[in-house]
């Protein structure tokens, strides 16, 4: 009997720490990838916080606030990758926005909501 309650205890325990420690999905890794990539090589300026940033130093930041949010299991989609990192500042809460040549500002969420649907209609490649 307590030898049966060791094992399923073990095996709940494992279970737990394989799920705390689980990437996201292939296809929202690819895509979260495109997204940061996208905006990298996009041109267009970031905002965050009051200040204009180019997009290279953008895709750094992005970069490095999805590293956190996967870390803690916390980005499994790109849907929350937009709303968790991509969206606005983690520490003021104010909103980010992107400005792309001959374009108006807008908000960062509306861009990359934008540019995942485009990936999505995308033909895939093989």
């Amino acid at each position: 009997m307590i030898a049966s309650r060791l094992g399923a205890a073990c095996a709940v325990a494992l279970l737990c720490a394989g799920a705390a420690s689980a990437a996201p999905a292939p296809q929202a890794q690819r895509e979260i990838g495109a997204l940061i990539a996208g905006l990298g090589a996009s041109g267009c300026r970031f905002e965050r916080n009051g200040s204009w940033y180019d997009a290279k130093k953008a895709q750094a930041h992005l970069q490095q606030k999805y590293d956190y949010l996967r870390r803690r299991d916390m980005a499994d989609t790109a849907e929350l990758f937009i709303e968790r990192a991509a969206s606005e500042s983690s520490m003021s809460g104010k909103p980010y926005h992107v400005q792309c040549a001959g374009h108006a500002v807008e908000p960062s969420a509306q861009w990359f909501k934008r540019r995942l649907q485009a990936l999505r209609a995308a033909p895939a490649a093989h």
